[in-house]
């Protein structure tokens, strides 16, 4: 399950250039997830990417 810290997001898009199949943008500019995982993408390297370690695994 990948989650997103609202919180800690600062919607830099890391995220969603990685991984668009799980990560979108916000109408308020911070990512959220739309599934919980993909067949494609490591989401710990997703994870890991994040600038402000706002995704969790």
């Amino acid at each position: 399950m990948v989650t997103v810290d609202q919180s800690l997001c600062i919607g830099c898009g890391v995220c969603v250039d990685m991984c668009p199949e799980v990560f979108v943008m916000t109408a308020d500019g911070k990512a959220s997830t739309v599934k919980s995982e993909c067949d494609q993408h490591n989401m710990e390297e997703i994870a890991q990417a994040c600038p402000t370690e706002a995704i969790a695994v």
